[in-house]
């Protein structure tokens, strides 16, 4: 069995090669006190893993769906017995997790794969109140748009959903040499930290759709981007003359709110 694993480029693998930000990351775990289980996501050649199977506060399990990975990973990591899941954590639902992690409050780290990390954090949401902690590398400018404030052209979609529920903290920026093979542009690891919100004073699953219906035609008002999907013309808030960009978290869960009175 090899002790080497070749990065796939259909899978996104960029494998991390320095061992001091491998230990920051995993340093980056603030609230261990609340969890007993962290669940690494793409864990590749065990770059973090080596250090999270240091940690005494919590258990690891790892999520790999690369077979030369997985290999190398029980190969080389005879304390990961039993705690490899050989499946696609995009597909996850509580049926699939193990027993163990379902029934706990879990933290999830790791390198993740830049093809797939937004969708990653959007499983994150599914599971937003089993999931006190999120600590991720990520593409510099996914990582920016995550934390970016009302106002900024990089605030969007992502950015509206995850700050409803988390704190996100932009910790460090992560050059390309680094990585094995270095991608072409900047990384940067970021900390999700949920917040006290166990329910938006509105309709959930609408919020969620007028957030994405607002930000779909960004460059016009929302009256006009929401108009096509929603009732809004009898509406005579002020937020329906600003752009999707221009409301914070609360304003749309009020627009939410207000949507959800002329709807039905």
């Amino acid at each position: 069995m090899s002790n080497f694993v070749s990065p796939k480029k259909h899978l996104g693998q960029h494998f991390l090669k320095d061992e001091n930000i491998a230990k920051k990351i995993v340093r980056s775990l603030a609230l261990k006190e609340k969890y007993k289980t962290t669940v690494e996501v793409g864990a590749g050649t065990g770059v973090l893993t080596k250090y999270l199977l240091q940690e005494n506060d919590f258990e690891t399990f790892v999520v790999e769906i690369d077979r030369e990975s997985i290999a190398f990973l029980k190969k080389n990591f005879s304390h990961l017995e039993g705690r490899i899941i050989e499946k696609d954590f995009l597909g996850f639902t509580t049926d699939l997790l193990p027993s163990v992690i379902c029934r706990l409050p879990f933290a999830i780290i790791g390198n993740f794969p830049y093809n797939i990390s937004t969708q990653i954090l959007f499983k994150v949401l599914e599971f937003r109140n089993q999931i006190p902690e999120v600590v991720g590398m990520f593409q510099k400018e996914v990582a920016e748009r995550i934390a970016s404030p009302p106002g900024n052209k990089t605030y969007g979609i992502l950015s509206v959903l995850m700050q409803a529920y988390y704190k996100i903290e932009y910790l460090f920026t992560v050059n390309p040499q680094v990585f094995n093979p270095p991608p072409h542009v900047k990384s940067a690891v970021i900390r999700l930290t949920r917040n006290d919100v166990m329910k938006l004073d509105c309709d959930e699953e609408l919020f969620f759709k007028v957030v994405k219906a607002g930000f779909n035609q960004r460059r016009k008002t929302l009256r006009n981007s929401l108009g096509t999907m929603f009732k809004v013309q009898s509406l005579k808030s002020e937020l329906l003359t600003k752009r999707a960009e221009q409301l914070s978290v609360n304003d749309f869960v009020e627009l939410t709110r207000m949507i959800s009175a002329v709807q039905a």
